[in-house]
């Protein structure tokens, strides 16, 4: 009987080092000389790699990226980009100099009507528009990166990081990276001898790069009170008392947007007013919201843990350590995959908002001309069958949904829309963009960002549906048209069933609740400035330059 042939069972520890040799054999040491990143960039990268580029909700690799992207296409090529957010124009220029052909990702906000451009011209093969927990649990599986481009503040003389209070996805690249055989290289904004506490240690890191300048990190969180609407006011109102203040939401995640950031200011005030301090909102997964501040200010935040920082926050983050989970050094430490998955498995609310909504409750953000993704909505707004823990807010809308012998409990998921968007762009329509998405990128599936049977309730401007009380399709269908306005899908609802929908409590409308809208002013928000939120820190907050006008 002949021998087996023998195999090779280290070739990916094998080419990790061949691809260092090639850097070592550039005379290229650990700490690399900025003017040759590019010359290991491209010692160290194969075509056809899986490349890891950090691009995050805010802490961008920008130096790498940009770096990356003035490599010579000849050199290379076919690259499979992983990454959470394309956020940068360089991310951009990967594909169209033909260094990059194909995409997994979650989230491309400021380069979604690029992205867009680019699909239908069939210069990008999009794999999947993934959730971030979705994304990262594929890196250690079958997306794992060959190299990785990651951000840190510092490094020290032995390569040790320190991430600073914008962690986000660091510790989930390096970690699937550098235990598969892979190579990291980290862009730093300063070495110093000590750092203040090690978050990667060195020999997970392969190089270093001081970048030439601090790396990008976008407030994308941080919102002005003074944009504030008095019908999110309103529909922040509705939001408190129809929702938060009876189901005795504890444990929640808010979206972005204005709100949201509506509902935070009036924790104080309306909230407060309605005894509901101690009784809704004290655990958070949540960025450090500068909204926030008066809520916490005023008692009613216990506990929040932060997928990442926010520009100005430090400060006061280190400040109230009671309240978030900061180290010796007293700088936080964030961590956008654990952050999903108490976002996930934790909260008992997610509330955010969409672009587009369907006669099912199905949403989406990838419209016709701009393909944003989808962050961790999905996360967030899922109810995760795999949850065992109860609480009263769980438990009372699983009954809603199911009945009094209900076996298991329900999330809340809900969407807050004012009726129309920018541009008068109904929010509520008879079919998704996302189908017609579906054809031009040639994807298996519509990018859907949160389904319908995941969703509980709507918040307009017209007031809520409570999804959860609707017994049939046809029901659900007439709850979603009886809270649309004077969309075309409102317009066209069966007043009749509408009524009796709202008889029997699905439906409420402001007066319903109590609530008059006449008292649904600016004046009821905690802060209606920048200038306020910072006086409410105490000075400790200190806004980007760009929301400063005082």
């Amino acid at each position: 009987m002949n021998a087996p042939h023998p195999r090779n069972w280290d070739s990916q520890r094998q080419s990790r080092a061949s691809r260092l040799e090639r850097a070592a054999s550039l005379g290229l040491g650990r700490e690399i000389p900025v003017d040759r990143t590019i010359e290991l960039l491209e010692a160290v990268i194969q075509p056809g790699d899986r490349v890891c580029l950090e691009g995050n909700n805010q802490k961008q690799a920008d130096f790498l990226a940009q770096s990356l992207a003035d490599c010579d296409p000849a050199r290379l090529h076919d690259l499979h980009m992983i990454q959470s957010v394309l956020a940068l124009p360089s991310h951009m220029d990967l594909f169209e100099r033909g260094l990059a052909n194909r995409l997994d990702f979650s989230f491309s906000g400021p380069q979604g009507a690029r992205l867009a451009r680019l699909v239908q011209d069939q210069r990008i093969e999009i794999g999947a528009i993934h959730t971030y927990l979705e994304l990262f649990g594929r890196y250690f599986l079958d997306l794992t990166p060959n190299v990785a481009l990651i951000a840190a503040q510092a490094a020290d003389a032995q390569g040790n990081l320190y991430l600073g209070p914008n962690t986000e996805d660091t510790p989930a690249i390096i970690e699937a990276t550098a235990f598969k055989g892979g190579v990291v290289i980290a862009q730093v904004n300063e070495r110093l001898d000590k750092l203040p506490r090690v978050d990667v240690p060195a020999d997970w890191v392969d190089f270093t790069v001081r970048a030439p300048r601090p790396n990008h990190i976008e407030p994308l969180f941080t919102r002005d009170p003074a944009q504030i609407s008095e019908v999110q006011v309103l529909m922040a109102m509705m939001a408190i008392k129809g929702i938060y203040a009876e189901y005795g939401v504890t444990r929640l995640n808010h979206g972005i947007g204005f709100d949201t950031a509506a509902i935070e200011l009036l924790l104080p005030t309306y909230a407060a007013d309605l005894g509901l301090k101690g009784k809704i909102c004290t655990h958070w997964a949540l960025n450090p919201h500068p909204t926030l501040i008066p809520a916490i200010e005023a008692g009613f935040v216990q506990s929040v843990h932060c997928f990442g920082s926010e520009v100005g926050m430090d400060a006061y983050v280190a400040a109230r350590s009671d309240v978030f989970f900061t180290g010796a050094d007293g700088s936080m430490r964030s961590n956008r995959a654990f952050c999903q998955t108490a976002g996930l498995y934790a909260c008992d609310m997610f509330i955010g908002s969409t672009l587009q909504m369907d006669l099912a409750g199905n949403s989406s953000t990838a419209t016709l001309g701009r393909i944003t993704g989808f962050g961790g909505a999905p996360n967030m707004g899922s109810d995760p069958h795999g949850r065992r823990h109860a609480s009263p807010a769980w438990l009372k809308a699983g009954r809603e949904a199911a009945g009094p012998n209900a076996i298991r409990g329900r999330k809340l998921v809900v969407q807050m829309v004012e009726t129309f968007r920018e541009h008068m762009a109904p929010v509520f329509v008879e079919e998704l963009d996302a189908w017609q998405l579906q054809k031009s990128m040639g994807a298996e599936l519509p990018p859907i960002m949160i389904y319908g049977d995941d969703v509980s309730h709507i918040v307009t401007e017209e007031g809520i549906a409570n999804l959860l009380l609707c017994r049939t399709p046809q029901e659900r269908e007439q709850a979603i048209r009886g809270v649309a306005g004077y969309t075309a899908v409102g317009l066209a609802r069966d007043r009749r069933m509408v009524e009796n929908l709202r008889d029997r409590g699905v439906i409420r409308r402001p007066q319903d609740l109590g609530i008059d809208p006449r008292q649904a002013t600016r004046n009821l928000l905690a802060a209606r400035s920048m200038r306020d939120l910072v006086r409410a820190s105490g000075g400790l907050y200190q806004p980007p330059k760009r929301f400063r006008n005082w």
